[in-house]
């Protein structure tokens, strides 16, 4: 047995401090250490309870603990775990039919993040150029203020340069242009691009919807020029705007689609929809993954599609996204000082903060936390909403108690 380690090592004690002793230093997490949480209700190591507003940066859609993948989950935990990629298995098989069913898609290929699931869109696209126009068709378009993944390759495409600092030299043959700049898309997609990505709405980057005559058009010039276009969903999809993916209702359909998040709700999955045409350039062999589409994660995210992919339930993200946005709307206009113009889509929701307070977003949203209600920011000067989808009228009222309390405690700190 190690000699570092003791008999107790699963129950030994662990604070926020046992953080910055034994974990690499890639996040800088709240003081306090969440516990027990159950739907938007969550309890930390104090016994203290907050509105989990966050959803795990908009990943427990149908809240934490909920019974019906907890039921799922567990039965699948007694039947089988885990199976080599020389081997299939009936829930990524059922899943596989679910998304294509539900979407434009005819294939699937599943893997375990938003980031793998971006790598094996990116990788496709550049296979199918150059296999069908030559290796010169191998430039990819992005968005500046995009967010991909952390993989050398998505984040090189994203446009952030402070995620790529100090990993040179990058990949090549990536070029970024302004979010929702249809002049300069249109001369930068030009017969040398495989690809362009675009998120339909800019997470990261400010939770800043995309414009739809700006995806028309990115969809005009790539069909064009050959291109492809890869939608990144993977914060929008599964019900997070009030449709299963955002594309259904910006007019625009995609050639490939990245998703994962919330089709986990919290279990690590990630997917790559696209058409017949295309996936046939990822013949046996060229890309892969060893957990991707293992009998765990598959059963929770059929679970999940099932749950979410109803008229009913996608009516009620609208319903309270009105509700929040009517919420944000009037806090913003009673704190002038202190906010900006709420945007966003469904309940991905993003609420800038004055000038007054540029780059100051972490202080309301700490000041939030004080109060019992988790928030999230996207960059320094956007506060984000991004609840389970199921959240309660009565849970969007104390939301916006508290958040007004923050506003309060922010403005006599100042």
């Amino acid at each position: 047995m190690n000699a570092k380690l003791d008999s107790g090592v699963t129950t030994r004690p662990v604070t926020r401090q046992t953080f910055d002793d034994v974990l690499v230093p890639t996040y800088a997490p709240a003081a306090m250490v969440p516990v027990r949480a159950s739907g938007l209700d969550l309890w930390d190591q104090s016994g203290k309870h907050y509105l989990d507003f966050t959803a795990g940066i908009a990943v427990t859609s149908l809240g934490h603990g909920h019974p019906l993948l907890v039921d799922a989950l567990t039965r699948q935990i007694n039947t089988l775990w885990h199976l080599g990629n020389g081997y299939t298995n009936e829930p990524v098989l059922r899943l596989a039919l679910a998304l294509t069913e539900a979407t434009f898609a005819d294939r699937a290929f599943f893997c375990n993040s938003g980031a793998e699931a971006n790598e094996a869109a990116l990788k496709l696209a550049r296979k199918y150029a150059h296999t069908k126009f030559g290796p010169h068709k191998s430039r990819i378009v992005s968005c500046l203020a995009s967010f991909h993944g952390r993989t050398l390759f998505t984040v090189s495409v994203g446009g952030q340069p402070k995620y790529t600092e100090g990993f040179e030299p990058l990949p090549q043959e990536i070029n970024h242009i302004p979010y929702n700049d249809i002049a300069c898309a249109r001369a930068a997609i030009t017969d040398d691009v495989a690809a362009v990505i675009v998120e339909p709405i800019q997470g990261e980057g400010g939770v800043v919807p995309g414009d739809p005559a700006f995806l028309k058009a990115l969809r005009e010039r790539c069909d064009e020029t050959g291109a492809l276009l890869i939608f990144d969903e993977v914060q929008s999809g599964v019900g997070r705007t009030g449709a299963l993916y955002a594309y259904m209702e910006c007019g625009v359909t995609p050639d490939i689609l990245t998703s994962a998040k919330a089709l986990g709700n919290g279990y690590p999955i990630g997917a790559m929809l696209t058409t017949a045409t295309i996936a046939e350039h990822f013949n046996v062999g060229s890309h892969g993954t060893t957990y991707g589409g293992n009998p765990l994660a598959a059963t929770v995210a059929l679970n999940v599609l099932d749950t979410i992919n109803t008229p009913s339930f996608l009516a009620r993200v609208k319903q309270a996204s009105a509700q929040i946005f009517a919420n944000l709307t009037k806090l913003a206009a009673d704190y002038p000082q202190l906010f900006g113009k709420v945007r966003g889509s469904g309940l991905l929701i993003g609420l800038p903060v004055a000038e007054t307070f540029a780059g100051r977003a972490k202080d309301f949203t700490k000041a939030a936390e004080s109060l019992g209600l988790m928030l999230l920011i996207a960059g320094p000067g956007v506060i984000r909403l991004a609840p389970a989808l199921i959240v309660s009228d009565a849970q969007i009222a104390e939301a916006d108690r508290i958040m007004r309390g923050a506003a309060d405690a922010v403005l006599a700190a100042a």
